[in-house]
């Protein structure tokens, strides 16, 4: 198991990521091999003819045999944390504004979700409708929405990743946007990377807890938690300590506003 260390060292190396894997699925190929003539040996012995095992039709897939499972955790950790604050709150309708699609077809299953992204979703789910929205003109009236959630989009607003207008302040009126149609004792859920401030240009921006603070003046942060470098270690960190920010290279800040 690599160390997290040395992977904060990979991540600044420019194409580091790619080669490091790329070393990965290299070193794979022998046991890939001895794998398939095992397979090949055994179904032989047990007659086992049931499907057709040919070279012509593999697949490799060559960095899945780890101790442990693997996983992303921004992506797996904040939609956790945001559903359960929405199934805690139990609204008769949510809003999400262009978070991972999982979270918002998962919550469907139990609150009815409007999911809206400036690249609209072609799915077709009970309780679950999907539209265009540009998230720094957003199509609602004021003080009308009293569920929503952002998370790890607007990071990225304003860099042209999405096709979307290059504006340096694209995150600053996203903000705005989101507190002007959050209803007055609503919710936002908002997720972003917090750590050294920096923009990891086009992929997105790195803000420190007070930069994200100030996206939302109007509003009260109920509750800050976090996703931190070594979550390995200590897993995800509710109710965290601001302070850790300062810490982190690539945390995910998850922070639960309302409205006055």
């Amino acid at each position: 198991m690599i160390k997290e260390s040395t992977k904060k060292v990979i991540r600044r190396i420019p194409g580091a990521v790619r080669l490091y894997m790329l070393s990965r699925k290299i070193r794979a190929i022998p046991w890939l091999v001895r794998d398939y003539i095992r397979y090949k040996e055994l179904a032989a012995k047990t007659k086992d003819t049931r499907f057709s095992v040919k070279l012509s039709d593999a697949q490799p897939i060559l960095i899945d045999k780890t101790v442990t499972t693997q996983f992303e955790p921004h992506y797996v950790y904040h939609p956790a944390w945001a559903a359960r604050i929405v199934a805690n709150n139990r609204p008769t309708k949510h809003v999400d504004v262009s978070s991972i699609l999982q979270f918002s077809t998962i919550v469907s299953a139990f609150v009815p979700v409007e999911f809206y992204d400036y690249r609209p979703a072609t799915l077709a789910l009970p309780n679950f409708t999907s539209q265009h929205a540009d998230l720094t003109q957003l199509p609602f009236e004021d003080n009308s929405i009293t569920s929503l959630s952002c998370m790890h989009t607007v990071e990225h607003i304003g860099l042209g990743r999405y096709g979307d207008p290059i504006d340096p302040e694209g995150d600053i009126k996203a903000g705005r946007e989101l507190a002007r149609v959050l209803a007055p004792g609503g919710a936002l859920i908002f997720v972003t990377p917090v750590g050294q401030p920096k923009i990891a240009f086009n992929a997105h921006r790195i803000y420190s807890y007070e930069h994200v603070l100030a996206l939302f003046p109007t509003l009260t942060l109920k509750e800050f938690s976090l996703v931190p470098d070594n979550y390995r270690e200590v897993g995800f960190v509710e109710n965290a300590d601001p302070q850790l920010v300062k810490d982190q290279e690539w945390g995910c800040g998850c922070f639960y506003f309302t409205k006055a």
